[in-house]
């Protein structure tokens, strides 16, 4: 009977314990925190936006595929951050929350800051928030921070976006 080298001894058992590997590492992407990590997210540029005396620093989404994935599988935000969304032209607006994890309120503003209205939104849900009018700008932020700042519709965002050309 031949004997068994160490290098011949245990390549028996280097398949399987590769096998478990990879299938812990696919069991862990799909848990929900590493997802939530995990999806696609972009590093958008930034502008300053003001409401009366808050400041917002708001990530602008300008692409078609930065709109597209906006603020979805972000676990978590910064009270003072947003995301402005730029549309070209003018439209009723409609957004929805599929892979969105935070609570958000959308302000549908437009063209010289004036928020038309305001929509809360719940996380990972397909129901549709539109603007009452065409705009072409909307700022996502954490739910309840307009609503802690008394800013309701009608009330005039600044800052560069909103400047007359």
């Amino acid at each position: 009977m031949p004997s068994l080298s160490p290098a011949t001894s245990t390549a028996p058992f280097r398949r399987p314990l590769l096998l478990v590997a990879l299938l812990a590492a696919s069991l862990a992407a799909l848990a929900p925190t590493a997802r939530a990590q995990e999806g696609p997210q972009l590093n958008l540029q930034r502008v300053e936006l003001s409401a009366g005396m808050h400041r917002i620093d708001a990530q602008v989404a300008l692409a078609p595929l930065e709109r597209q994935i906006g603020l979805m599988n972000r676990p978590e935000m910064p009270q003072h951050e947003g995301m402005l969304f730029v549309f070209e032209q003018p439209s009723q607006q409609c957004f929805w929350m599929k892979n969105t994890l935070l609570p958000l309120t959308a302000a549908f503003v437009a063209d010289d800051g004036t928020i038309v209205n305001l929509e809360d939104m719940k996380p990972q849900t397909l129901d549709s928030h539109c603007s009452k009018k065409p705009v072409r700008f909307v700022l996502e932020m954490n739910q309840g921070w307009f609503a802690k700042k008394g800013i309701k519709a009608g009330f005039k965002l600044g800052g560069a976006p909103f400047a007359k050309k």
